[in-house]
């Protein structure tokens, strides 16, 4: 007998925990964090202890309280029993946060599978992250450690698309997927009852869309048994959006202007990294990034695959923020963040401020009291190239966002090209596939996909389905 039970993505955007067992194995599909969820109860100032191991989580509900799965140190912290875990393997389908972070609670004999691609990425994302405890993924420090300690390393296996590997009684093929972020794949799982079919997070008006194409081409051949398919954008009205567009109107305003230029958008979005740094590069500028956002270059421009540039690029500067002193001296920075800040292509604000027309800067929001240094001339460009406010929480940054826009007198525009499918390209993508019985995870309006099936199952939390 083959079950689904759902611990997360459901009636909420991300936060996917998906159990799948099959006769006596047990894997989970993601194990990731759940904004909507944590919303309800924490915020910046209130936060899940870390000092309490793992038990503020479950006792909100933020994940299962399944004996076994996690780490020793976090269960003893929480006064909880001690069992051996009681799950074979969790599939990380991509590394946005909302799919992977929780795994970084998860006991240290359970295996993670992942593209090696992500693998690249949460390395990078843990080295600007250092101490966080949900960005222990790839390793962890024990609880009360001493410092100096060495780091417990887990077991990752990677893949590329195609290659099967097994896991128990199960047979597992990572196809991969089009999205915001490298390294994304939807998993085709043959079970004791026939497939089933996960997507994880995925689009088709992308830069790749032929990947997607393939998954969806795949998943249709085998005929499943069951579909797991995200549906973020199920309700969103049409719209015309791909990269080539952000490209072309991104130029259009780099070109007619001397002023400088900001752009704010999530760098683990490689598409949108080139494209950027394409439009610096056209417009005889470079591309201003971050010391946070140098990680993800130093880890991901060895992939052939992504063609992306390295921090240190002759194209790409790298803004030497104010850490502590504010005096820029060379101990103000620790670890790699110093060999970025003393590169030879560091660059105070002051010095991006001398020659405002020679630099592109991937500077956004959580960045603008760099203004306060730059002072940028009336008429500095702005692109917004993310997705826009969409909850209470969002709205609150997005006037604080409007009020910077007005002090300093800049232009904004927002040009963007969603990581996930259009409503119109989900729905065709569910009618291809055409699955026994369909599972929406991953939105908010799970019951939209009725106008094109009847054979579906509306998920509800922490509820045992059998395929």
């Amino acid at each position: 007998m083959t079950s689904l039970t759902f611990y997360g993505g459901v009636n909420e955007i991300g936060g996917n925990k998906i159990l799948l067992q099959d006769k006596d194995t047990k894997i989970f599909l993601d194990f990731g964090k759940g904004f909507t969820s944590l919303g309800k109860y924490f915020e910046e100032y209130l936060a899940p202890r870390s000092s309490n191991g793992i038990l503020d989580f479950i006792t909100m509900g933020l994940v299962p309280d399944i004996p076994g799965i996690y780490r020793d140190d976090l269960m003893l912290r929480a006064g909880r029993e001690i069992k051996d875990p009681d799950v074979d393997a969790v599939l990380i389908s991509h590394a946005h946060s909302d799919h992977v972070d929780y795994a970084s609670f998860l006991h240290r004999d359970i295996p993670l599978y992942m593209g090696q691609t992500t693998q690249n990425m949460i390395r990078a994302i843990q080295e600007r992250s250092s101490g966080a405890i949900d960005r222990e993924i790839l390793e962890f420090k024990l609880t009360g450690a001493k410092r100096g300690e060495p780091k417990i390393a887990r077991t990752v296996n990677t893949f590329r698309t195609g290659e099967k590997f097994n896991v128990g009684s199960l047979e597992i093929e990572p196809i991969h997927v089009d999205h915001s972020i490298p390294g994304a794949y939807g998993f085709i799982i043959y079970t004791s009852e026939g497939p089933v079919v996960y997507t994880g997070d995925l689009r088709r008006h992308g830069s790749k869309p032929q990947m997607t194409e393939e998954f969806i081409a795949k998943a249709k051949e085998v005929k499943p048994i069951a579909l797991i398919a995200e549906g973020t954008r199920i309700k969103d009205e049409p719209t015309n959006e791909n990269e080539q567009l952000v490209y072309d109107q991104s130029n259009n305003l780099t070109e007619k202007t001397k002023n400088l230029v900001f752009t704010d958008f999530n760098f683990k979005d490689v598409d949108r990294v080139q494209t950027f740094y394409n439009v610096a590069k056209k417009n005889g500028r470079k591309l201003v990034i971050k010391i946070k956002d140098a990680y993800f270059l130093k880890h991901l421009a060895s992939d052939p695959n992504l063609n992306l540039p390295n921090w240190d690029d002759e194209h790409i500067a790298i803004y030497k923020a104010k850490y502590r002193t504010g005096t820029y001296s060379d101990s103000d920075y620790y670890g790699d963040d110093r060999v970025f800040a003393t590169a030879p292509n560091a660059l105070t604000a002051a010095e991006i401020a001398q020659h405002p027309d020679k630099y592109l800067c991937a500077m956004g929001f959580f960045s603008f009291n760099a203004l306060i240094d730059m002072k940028p001339k009336s008429g500095a460009v702005y692109i917004h190239s993310a997705s826009e406010a969409y909850n209470e929480e969002q709205v609150l940054s997005t006037k604080r966002l409007k009020n910077w826009i007005e002090k300093f007198q800049m232009e904004h525009h927002q040009i963007h090209c969603s990581g996930h499918a259009k409503g119109e390209d989900l729905m065709s993508m569910v009618k291809e596939i055409d699955a026994k019985i369909l599972f929406p995870v991953h939105t908010e309006y799970p019951t939209e996909y009725v106008r094109v099936t009847n054979k579906i199952n509306i998920v509800e939390l922490n509820k045992k389905y059998n395929v």
